[in-house]
């Protein structure tokens, strides 16, 4: 099977040499792509100087185009795979084949990397978790699923929602979202334990300004993709 590693990249060239490492070390079997979305650091030339293989985006997109831009790629190449891990370091490579496991074992369309079931780990602020915990029940309340860490960028998909997602991706915040899209099409979405590092370098996109615009337009993005 051809399988895919997508690595988002906005600003990260102090974090991506650390992923790519962990990725060559654990996941040597996996391909990888980089998607540079239009970064103003060195991120660009950093990946051409360490030849990691890179797609440059000449505007910035924000996450969910650059993800998407990784599955239009993905489908394009003829993947049977693809899976997400964001660039700043937070997620283990040496979880892939766990989820690929798990996505055969129980013939599941998606896999989601969990920090919350077994609790170990870089576990997110206590503002973030509450925040994460109104997205489990107001997942379960339309879909009947529990997902426990639906904001998780750390996610394996196979080559039929490749194609979904290739075609239509949401464009901010996307993880709750594509989560419902996934369901709303009776796909089966699980969930595999896993540990996750702290933000080695850089800050994250979801600041306290901005958090109450993200739960606003997540829930409403949640909402209208179900319904």
């Amino acid at each position: 099977m051809k399988k895919l590693i997508i690595i988002p990249a906005y600003n990260e060239c102090d974090n991506l040499p650390h992923t790519i490492r962990d990725v060559r070390e654990h996941a040597p079997d996996y391909d990888y792509v980089v998607i540079d979305d239009c970064s103003t650091d060195e991120t660009l030339s950093l990946c051409k100087e360490q030849g990691f293989s890179v797609i440059h985006l000449p505007v910035n997109l924000g996450i969910g185009g650059a993800v998407q831009t990784g599955f239009l790629y993905a489908r394009e190449q003829g993947y049977d795979i693809a899976v997400q891990i964001d660039g700043d370091g937070q997620h283990n490579a040496r979880y892939l084949k766990e989820m690929e496991r798990k996505m055969e074992e129980c013939d599941a369309d998606m896999v989601i990397g969990s920090r919350f079931i077994k609790k170990e780990g870089f576990q997110s602020s206590v503002a973030r978790q509450m925040g994460i915990r109104y997205f489990t029940w107001l997942i379960r309340m339309l879909t009947g699923v529990r997902i426990t860490d639906p904001t998780s960028g750390m996610r394996m998909v196979n080559r039929e929602l490749i194609q979904m997602f290739a075609a239509d991706y949401p464009k901010d915040y996307p993880e709750p979202e594509c989560a419902v899209r996934a369901l709303k099409r009776w796909k089966r979405v699980v969930e595999l334990p896993v540990i996750m590092n702290a933000r080695q370098m850089g800050v994250s996109s979801i600041s306290p300004v901005n958090s109450v615009y993200y739960m606003v337009k997540v829930t409403l993005a949640v909402i209208l993709a179900w319904f």
